[in-house]
């Protein structure tokens, strides 16, 4: 159930990760429709599409559209040039590993033990050494050549701040090594823009990675964006292909990225809901650390809750080191109500069965 990678573990394996909710339905024996999915931390709210026209379908997708251009004036990057749209940022997390040097005798990348879980397979397969990185700590381990951060990490909530980022980066290009900023839950802050590091990309040794699919839940798109120096935007273009990203897709993010009026106002919206969210965990006991789009919790009980929980089917996402559950929003006011009364429950169970 855990999508946390350890260094210790990093071979090839199949990565768990939320919205595995057929899994959960038959395992439960409850009807899939009938769940509250907070497994993902994806906006339920999502962004209301207009009508995809014709010729998105027909045509192949074609790179002058103007999606660079709007993700580029979204995102705050140098321009265009230092944006490259992917299918999803799952598939530049598989690609840029082994577009990174190498530092010889084998790169040594430095990736909390509890983030998105995708990235140590990626850098061990790719013949990369992972080390613990410690992001409580000023420095970045002295032996580290490329590292990966989270901000805000997914799944712990844990937010760096920008000029503890930059000074990694400087570290890490001194030795000739890269730091990718993964920033997928970066949208739904209101300060986002200063937060971000999308702006610093023209920076040599700088990956910054966004994605319309948590804040805009627009995650069935499998759209992404990598920002960097166009040298290396060209050989993850190269390497990943033709048409990553398709034409109802790129109709969709674009339409999107300039709706500022949906922004601001789900902006909003998100803020209300995640602190009702984190208020909840707390009048039951927990101290959750939370994002506008999901609450984490670090508790020994984590396995007992999921299960409790999913007994009135709401599925959660759990870890196992540390043992913790991460919780996303509930959909309609309805969702919230029916969420409550089961963790009330969930926590009666709990407490009955010490």
């Amino acid at each position: 159930m855990t999508s946390t990678t350890t260094t210790t573990d990093t071979a090839a394996r199949t990565i768990a990760h939320g919205g595995n909710l057929h899994e959960a339905a038959r395992r439960y024996g409850i009807a899939w429709e009938t769940w509250i999915d907070l497994s993902t931390g994806i906006n339920p709210h999502g962004y209301p599409v207009p009508p995809v026209p014709a010729s998105a379908w027909r045509r192949l997708p074609e790179d002058g559209d103007g999606l660079t251009d709007c993700a580029a004036r979204y995102y705050g990057a140098p321009d265009a040039a230092h944006v490259l749209p992917v299918a999803g940022s799952q598939a530049a997390i598989r690609a840029l590993p082994a577009l990174l040097p190498a530092l010889s005798p084998r790169a040594r990348v430095a990736i909390a033990p509890l983030t998105y879980g995708e990235y140590a397979p990626a850098f061990a397969q790719a013949g990369h050494t992972v080390v613990p990185l410690d992001v409580t700590h000023a420095d970045l381990p002295a032996d580290a050549t490329h590292a990966v951060v989270v901000n805000p990490n997914n799944p712990t909530a844990a937010l760096i701040d920008r000029d503890t980022l930059l000074r990694w980066h400087a570290q890490l290009a001194a030795r000739g090594g890269t730091l990718i900023v993964d920033e997928t839950f970066a949208d739904a802050f209101a300060d986002t823009s200063a937060r971000s590091l999308a702006n610093a990309t023209d920076r040599a040794g700088l990956v910054v990675l966004r994605s319309p699919g948590k804040f805009f839940g627009l995650a069935g798109a499998r759209c992404g964006f990598a920002l960097a120096q166009p040298a290396l935007l060209a050989a993850l273009r190269e390497r990943l292909g033709a048409w990553t990203v398709n034409g109802p897709a790129r109709h969709a993010v674009m339409h999107a990225f300039a709706d500022t009026a949906w922004q601001h106002a789900m902006r909003e919206q998100l803020a209300r809901e995640g602190a009702r969210l984190a208020a909840l965990l707390r009048a039951h006991g927990f101290a959750p650390r939370a994002t506008p789009l999901f609450a984490w919790i670090d508790d020994a009980r984590a396995a007992p809750l999921q299960d409790a929980l999913a007994r009135h089917a709401v599925w959660t996402r759990r870890f196992d080191a540390p043992a913790s559950l991460r919780f996303g929003l509930p959909a309609s006011e309805e969702e919230w109500q029916r969420f409550e009364i089961a963790l009330s429950h969930a926590m009666a169970t709990l407490e009955a069965s010490r």
